[in-house]
């Protein structure tokens, strides 16, 4: 019997090669919406797999709200008519013009973006009298976008001088990695007890939303009511996340396809998966090989990726391994398409579309 991840018509696809496994995305697809409650409290963060039949598979599960972080992806859900997209990435400069381009283009999408500082709501009312909608965001930790929630009632005060749509509130944060369920609870529950802070100050009804929690917070956010959830490798997942927080209960969905296309040393394979096809910016796990579980990688370059194995004997140049990587988002964004895999055989071929970037006005 073959393993999940195995094809058992490989020949017909080139290596290295991305694989996606839809009835595993799609059994992450209900686990998501269990641990929520329900579709509708569910923004998904389309960044991991920037796939338009993934958005569409989730809509189908009832989920009609997503996030992104590119005008790219953004407009791939407009053009399959997500009713609601938010761009959880500061847009500035040119980009925020094409942004008004595409609600114009889009009337049926409802568009909303980030906003961190009263600069960049400046910036954004130099554009004209477009009714912009807006959410606040509110840095927990991540130390990158975001403002504090000790300085962020003065820009909600801006927010509603200058008429923009107040949507509400978002707070990331990636930045929790505890393996610990306990402890990872105890530390994004620390961390978002500012954000109620600044909650008891600025709102005085109940027209708002509060988008927050990645993919390993989201379960301990889904036992607050009032929270709409964000998270994004879920529908994926990926060996790193799997190894760190085994609490949760996700289906690796994609894999690479390798072959060995060398056999330098009598320890060694050379595999056709250099930095341009796997995520290489972790030090030291990048990905993991099920049939060679003890595999080492020694070396890694544009093409090629060389592992140290106990049993080089059993392997023949053209042979093909299944990796599981580490970091699944930056890898699929390596690639153009990913391959189908239904029942252990390609099927179909679907377009990584929100990879590609928009160049012009």
């Amino acid at each position: 019997m073959n393993d999940w991840f195995e094809v058992e018509n490989h020949t017909k696809i080139l290596t290295p090669a991305l694989l996606f496994y839809p009835e595993r995305i799609r059994s992450n697809i209900e686990q998501m919406i269990k641990i929520a409650g329900s579709a509708t409290r569910l923004r998904p963060h389309v960044k991991t797999y920037k796939c338009a039949e993934i958005v569409t598979m989730q809509m189908d599960m009832g989920i009609l709200k997503f996030k992104c972080a590119t005008l790219s992806e953004a407009k791939m859900m407009a053009e399959i008519s997500v009713p609601d997209v938010l761009i959880s990435y500061p847009l500035s400069g040119s980009n925020q013009q094409k942004f008004i381009e595409l609600i114009t283009s889009y009337p049926k999408t409802k568009f909303s973006v980030l906003v961190d500082s009263i600069e960049h709501l400046k910036s954004w009312k130099k554009l004209g009298n477009t009714p912009i909608r807006v959410f606040l965001d509110i840095d927990v930790g991540m130390g990158r976008t975001g403002v504090i929630p000790e300085k962020a009632v003065e820009i909600f005060q801006m927010i509603q001088q200058l008429d923009f749509v107040f949507c509400g509130f978002h707070a990331y944060d990636g930045h929790i990695h505890d393996s610990d369920l306990s402890l990872r609870t105890k530390t994004v529950n620390d961390a978002f007890q500012s954000v109620e802070e600044l909650i008891t100050k600025t709102i005085t009804d109940d027209n708002f939303e509060i988008v927050c929690g990645g993919s390993l917070s989201f379960p301990i956010h889904a036992t607050f009511s009032e929270r709409q959830l964000s998270p994004g490798t879920t529908l994926l997942w990926d060996y790193g996340y799997s190894t760190i927080c085994p609490d949760l209960h996700f289906n690796i969905a994609a894999t690479v396809l390798t072959s060995v296309i060398s056999k330098p040393d009598k320890n060694k394979l050379c595999l056709d998966l250099g930095y341009k096809a796997i995520a290489s910016e972790m030090n030291n796990n990048r990905v993991y090989f099920p049939q060679i579980p003890d595999a080492v990688i020694i070396g890694h370059s544009e093409e090629h990726l060389v592992i140290e194995v106990g049993n080089v004997e059993n392997w023949n140049i053209g042979d093909v391994l299944y990796g599981l990587p580490w970091h699944i988002c930056p890898t699929v964004a390596l690639h153009e398409k990913a391959q189908i895999i239904e029942q252990n055989r390609m099927v179909d071929q679907w377009e990584i579309e929100g990879r590609n970037r928009i160049y012009q006005l």
